[in-house]
């Protein structure tokens, strides 16, 4: 049994979490399965809004999904998040993305 159906049987358990949704939408985003790994990270951060790593990795998924705008969107709102959580290297890596995707491409 693979780590996605781990996590996936730990979600049907009932063990939701913004750690399990974060986890699972990892998973799937190395699976190249973008638009799971989305809606798992998208509930991440619905559950813990303060998550910076989730927001980091949420927009991340969106811009390879060509979603450039909902990218963007979420690496504002998380680059507030971190700076507010003093987590300044998550701030710093969202900027950088966010610099990337204004790049003429």
């Amino acid at each position: 049994m693979g780590v996605i159906d781990n996590l996936e049987k730990m979600l049907t358990s009932g063990r939701d979490s913004a750690l399990l949704r974060y986890s699972l939408g990892i998973e799937y985003h190395k699976k190249g399965d973008l638009e799971t790994s989305a809606m798992h990270l998208s509930s991440a951060v619905e559950q813990d809004a303060d998550y910076s790593a989730a927001w980091k990795a949420y927009g991340k998924v969106l811009a390879e999904a060509g979603r450039d705008g909902e990218a963007e969107q979420t690496w504002l709102t998380g680059i507030d998040v971190a700076e507010r959580n003093g987590d300044i290297q998550a701030a710093k890596e969202m900027k950088v993305f966010l610099k990337r995707l204004h790049k003429p491409k």
